[in-house]
């Protein structure tokens, strides 16, 4: 059974383009709960052979950094300028938003530590059963929560927030990532899709 990364060359997106980079963000996610998936069932057929051991270690390495610096992203950077882009206006429904969007980053944090542990034993090869319904409610509350965000807060961001809002929250997004320059050719960021309004 093949339990490559299938499709790990998700469209790509920069710093400079920070909600499509976001947007991008989620299909990675995508490609890794489909690689969880897979290794389940590798697992039960196989046990935690080398071809196992490599794919927990990409789904741990993608959840324990890529998908943490995803959440950081939107948690201090996205959803406060949002905030700010609503100074001055009833901003109830963005306050529920940046609580609905915390809560749900907290359950799914707490969902990745339980099933992490036996990710971390199919890593070493240790023949640990797979738990079925603790990886299915992993998979299917990140992809509850991902479509919130794709319906409801991108379309808002892309609508309110203004270009220099975009390229301060891409500038943060490099930042928390340690990358302190933009790529050879781009010495200013590129429009980002806002509309300017503010």
């Amino acid at each position: 059974m093949d339990i490559a990364l299938h499709g790990s060359t998700a469209p790509g997106a920069g710093f400079e383009v920070p909600l499509e980079m976001l947007a991008a963000c989620h299909g990675r996610v995508q490609q890794h709960c489909e690689l969880l998936q897979r290794l389940l069932a590798h697992v039960r057929q196989h046990g935690a052979d080398a071809q196992a051991r490599d794919a927990a270690q990409r789904v741990l390495r993608y959840f324990d950094t890529a998908a943490r610096y995803h959440h950081a992203d939107e948690e201090q950077d996205l959803l406060p300028a949002l905030l700010e882009a609503m100074a001055g206006s009833d901003a109830v429904c963005i306050r529920d938003m940046i609580r609905r969007i915390g809560s749900e980053h907290r359950a799914l944090e707490q969902r990745w530590a339980s099933l992490r542990e036996t990710l971390l034993a199919w890593q070493r090869g240790e023949q640990v059963d797979p738990d079925e319904a603790q990886a299915r409610e992993f998979i299917d509350a990140y992809a509850a929560h991902m479509a919130y965000e794709e319906a409801e807060v991108m379309p808002m961001a892309s609508r309110l927030l203004a270009d220099d809002q975009l390229d301060a929250i891409g500038k943060a997004m490099r930042e928390r990532r340690g990358i302190t320059r933009l790529p050879a050719g781009l010495t200013t960021p590129a429009p980002s899709g806002g509309t300017g309004s503010r």
